[in-house]
């Protein structure tokens, strides 16, 4: 894997992340700590080295999992945790993203990991019972004190992170480099203002779910029995799901890649994706890296896209035709350097 800078910064992780939140029984899924330790190491041989893991995840089990898994090599590694999940069901101030709640994460976090400082620290879902100032300011205080060095923001509507980062921005606070949300082909609802969001206030965006909970790697879809139509939850797939699963099939046997490789692969085509995978096997994460040094072809992804097209969404959807008839005829063949990749009319 190759490496790229997170956000505004110089810190440099691979562009596929290895998502953890499979690493414990505690949940009722996930692996034991020995396979975790496989999932690790393999990930690690094949060039990664951005972690993520949340103070929630496994009940704790992941952190500590991971903090055993560093130990005499912590400095190759990029860790982030997140914070905001209570980490005490019976205390009423022990979740949330106030000061009093972030601090205590950031401590028990950093037990577990047998840390001195955390690399990224994400604040993990939006708490509309705590002010955003309040919240931006406790983190400044956590990177001044060595024991944060970034911060990112994750689950939150695209209105929260650009208020968030306008805050850090205009009182010298640590800004943001990092979002995180769900985005694959199954879901592209992120388009619509959430990743336009994070190209213009610097961001990169950590997908998660990239592999439609396993519906895209074809698992559900291969058999024709009745148990390829329902996934682990015993959910029915639904038409829009097979349809697509069955169009990413075609392309990765076009392509000579598989499913999984495709799916990532089609989510890294935006500049500022690293897709955060999940595994239960050594070969599972062998097989997603290999999305890597997959380049998808025009033809590739114009199937994908027409497939998988999202219903139109207000404003974006106006704005596509409104903008020319707003702007007049010339605005069709005006080029704007400063958007790359931006076609004219977008």
């Amino acid at each position: 894997m190759r490496q790229v800078l997170l956000g505004n910064t110089g810190l440099r992780v691979s562009e596929i992340a290895l998502g953890t939140m499979t690493f414990g029984t505690e949940w009722g899924y996930g692996v034991p700590a020995e396979r975790a330790r496989q999932i690790f190491d393999q990930y690690a041989e094949l060039g990664g080295n951005f972690i993520d893991t949340a103070v929630n995840y496994t009940d704790g089990t992941s952190e500590t999992l991971i903090g055993e898994f560093l130990r005499g090599q912590r400095e190759r590694f990029v860790v982030a945790t997140k914070f905001g999940y209570s980490t005490d069901q019976t205390t009423a101030n022990a979740g949330g993203t106030h000061r009093r709640a972030l601090r205590q994460a950031v401590d028990l976090s950093l037990r577990r990991l047998g840390l001195d400082y955390i690399d990224v620290l994400y604040l993990h879902f939006w708490d509309h019972h705590t002010p955003l100032d309040e919240t931006v300011r406790a983190l400044d205080d956590l990177v001044r004190s060595g024991r944060v060095l970034y911060t990112g923001i994750s689950d939150c509507p695209a209105w929260v992170v650009a208020r968030a980062q306008t805050l850090a921005e205009e009182r010298g606070h640590s800004p943001f480099c990092v979002v995180q949300a769900p985005y694959s082909l199954l879901d592209r609802t992120p388009e619509t203002e959430l990743l336009p969001a994070a190209d213009a206030l610097g961001l990169t965006v950590a997908a998660f779910g990239v592999l439609g909970a396993g519906v895209l790697t074809g698992k559900y879809t291969e058999s024709p029995g009745a148990s390829g139509r329902l996934t682990t939850q015993g959910r029915a797939l639904s038409e829009r799901e097979r349809t697509i699963a069955a169009a990413v099939a075609d392309v990765a046997k076009r392509v000579g890649a598989t499913p999984s490789q495709v799916a990532t692969a089609w989510a890294m085509r935006h500049r500022n994706v690293v897709p955060v995978v999940g595994a239960t096997s050594p070969g599972q994460i062998a097989e997603v890296v290999g999305a890597a040094t997959l380049t998808l072809d025009d033809e590739a992804l114009a199937v994908l896209a027409e497939v998988s097209a999202p219903p139109p969404a207000y404003p974006t959807a106006m704005l596509r035709w409104a903008r020319p008839v707003f702007l007049g005829p010339t605005f069709a063949n005006t080029r704007d350097a400063r958007r790359p990749g931006v076609l004219p009319g977008q």
